[in-house]
């Protein structure tokens, strides 16, 4: 396989999880609104520090409220990570390898993909939003299960899990990140009920919160929350499962030594730190070193599999290996794997 096709392979799952997730937050985030009391102020904010985008909407938008963010996370093309442009930048990487990835799964993204700059319009208003994202995670996860069940489950489709896992895993980060510090303050006592709720909207964000009652038995708080979102192995979101997977199809390819023993390093950190009792200040600082980890794998697979060298490869490595080194046109951002500031696709 040359690495120009494994890197869109790569690049497109990954911009397909994205608008996914971004609609989840965006829906999740308005429910939660509603069930908090006036007095506890959340607002918009959360969803521009989960993406990582603070400085550029602030170059656009004078504050920060309902209808800013909405439009910036769904609608903006100046921002290169909100919806419409992430379904765009998926379209183009998978234009590039139809004749790789079954037709069918093409057609389904460049479906959604028109279904999306249709509707932009009516997404913006609240009464017509909730079923417009409803649509694009419905249409995600159809995209998911058809490449799944239809495409032939080679190096390609390796590359497929490996960026749908990463950018799944870099997500949850996010979202634990920014929830915990915008969650009521560790020392409130007028508003335990609240706390539990935003707790229940982490789960929420990430379709976790039936799967968590029935594994975990016990009441929504802070440290199981964490343990399960951070440590489980079964839950598809959860974080040590995704980097789990990244490393079950790393397996299957060719020179993986290099990404494996980073992932290794990450694994170990995951499943050895105990949360229950850990700060926000402590959470805080865990997230951020592990989200450096997630980029220094993304940049350990970039280098490993769809780096240009200089030097040619000899006929004897030639043969040993099945992904092979070709330039080409990306269409894919250079940013890296926690990166929700991606370019757009050539």
């Amino acid at each position: 396989m040359l690495s120009r096709v494994a890197e869109r392979i790569y690049w497109m799952a990954r911009y397909v999880e994205r608008a996914e997730n971004t609609a989840r937050i965006i829906n999740v985030n308005t429910n939660l609104l509603l069930d908090l009391p006036k007095k506890v102020t959340l607002g918009w904010q959360p969803l521009i520090d989960i993406t990582g985008i603070k400085k550029l909407y602030n170059e656009h938008y004078p504050e920060v409220n309902e209808r800013n963010v909405v439009k910036f996370l769904i609608a903006d093309t100046r921002n290169f990570g909100s919806l419409i442009n992430s379904l765009n930048a998926a379209r183009e990487n998978g234009r590039t390898i139809r004749d790789v990835i079954p037709r069918e799964g093409w057609e389904k993204v460049n479906d959604l993909y028109l279904y999306t700059k249709n509707q932009l319009p009516q997404a913006l208003s609240r009464r017509n939003r909730y079923d417009f994202l409803g649509h694009i995670i419905n249409s995600t996860q159809g995209i998911t299960g058809l490449l799944a069940g239809t495409m032939t489950h080679n190096f390609g489709y390796d590359f497929l899990r490996i960026g749908r896992n990463l950018e799944r895993a870099d997500m949850t980060s996010r979202i634990i990140d920014v929830r915990s510090a915008n969650l009521l303050p560790e020392e409130s006592e007028d508003l335990p009920p609240y706390e539990t709720i935003q707790w229940m909207s982490v789960l929420q964000s990430l379709s976790a919160y039936q799967n968590y009652r029935q594994q975990v038995q016990t009441r929504v708080q802070r440290g199981e929350v964490l343990k399960y979102l951070l440590q489980d192995i079964y839950f598809p979101r959860a974080f040590n499962h995704c980097i789990r997977e990244v490393q079950g199809s790393l397996k299957n390819l060719p020179r993986h030594m290099g990404p494996i023993r980073q992932l290794n390093l990450i694994i170990r950190s995951v499943e050895t730190t105990q949360f229950d009792n850990m700060s926000k200040k402590a959470l805080h600082r865990y997230i951020d070193n592990l989200q450096l980890q997630l980029a220094k794998l993304h940049k350990a697979i970039s280098t490993t599999y769809f780096s240009i060298q200089d030097e040619k490869p000899t006929k004897a490595k030639k043969k040993k290996s099945k992904v092979t080194k070709k330039s080409g046109g990306k269409a894919k951002p250079s940013a890296s794997a926690v990166s929700h500031s991606a370019g757009s696709a050539n």
